[in-house]
């Protein structure tokens, strides 16, 4: 069974090769376009669950394909850009792009992207999904009884700033839009500004930086992402 379908937009046909080469040895099935018109019919007809894509392509360019996938389509991109292109990447991210990586890259760090991509392309966890409990090394979130422990200790933390820590932990490695962070977190009926999510953040990192196993990084012009989330110990219900 495929991991899933990949399609490598890249005009470089041997970085091309090396891509697909390594997708197909981790049980991917990968479809190829060397130019953006071609990316764009292969990704109608060949329905991929994942795009990597260059943004530096003959003809039409890596960002006017992302923004033509985003008009009728979901799909996840991760971007594959040169090192000085920062003004390109944060454009990309503000068109749709899911996630970029730098050129030179090894082929370990690109799979484990395409992992993780593919991983929280599902959406964000259902409550039935989310544990009562989760707990990493001396960090452990108690839901039911709103409760956060760092250290042996109790960490004192605002509603909202439980209630966004929790929706965090409970949908690691995603990139989360302020407006998505709004109605997840302060509901459909908020009217408030959107820096507020700005604030919170700010809030728990404060309390919790040098604590926690893991950190809420800022993907420029996306959102926020909660990073490096041990495995969570088994709890019961």
């Amino acid at each position: 069974m495929s991991a899933g379908r990949v399609l490598v937009v890249e005009d470089d046909e041997a970085i091309r090769d090396v891509v697909k080469f390594n997708l197909v040895a981790a049980g991917y099935e990968v479809l190829e376009a060397a130019d953006g018109n071609i990316a764009l019919r292969t990704a109608r007809t060949g329905r991929p669950d994942l795009v990597i894509l260059d943004l530096m392509l003959p003809g039409m360019s890596g960002l006017e394909v992302c923004r033509s996938l985003r008009r009728d389509s979901v799909v996840p991109i991760i971007m594959l850009t040169a090192k000085d292109t920062e003004t390109d990447r944060v454009v990309g991210l503000e068109l749709g792009a899911d996630d970029y990586i730098t050129k030179p890259f090894s082929m370990r760090e690109l799979l484990a992207r395409v992992g993780a991509v593919l991983r929280r392309s599902t959406g964000p966890a259902s409550p039935s999904e989310v544990p009562e409990r989760q707990q990493m090394g001396e960090f452990l979130i108690d839901r039911p009884a709103r409760r956060v422990m760092v250290d042996g200790g109790e960490l004192s933390l605002s509603r909202r700033e439980f209630d966004l820590l929790s929706f965090l932990l409970a949908n690691p490695d995603r990139v989360h839009s302020r407006d998505f962070l709004l109605q997840q977190v302060w509901g459909y009926d908020f009217r408030g500004d959107r820096k507020t999510v700005d604030v919170h953040i700010r809030w728990l990192r404060e309390k919790l930086e040098h604590r926690a196993p893991f950190r809420i990084a800022t993907v420029r012009g996306a959102g926020y992402r909660l990073d490096q989330v041990t495995t969570p110990a088994p709890t019961a219900k």
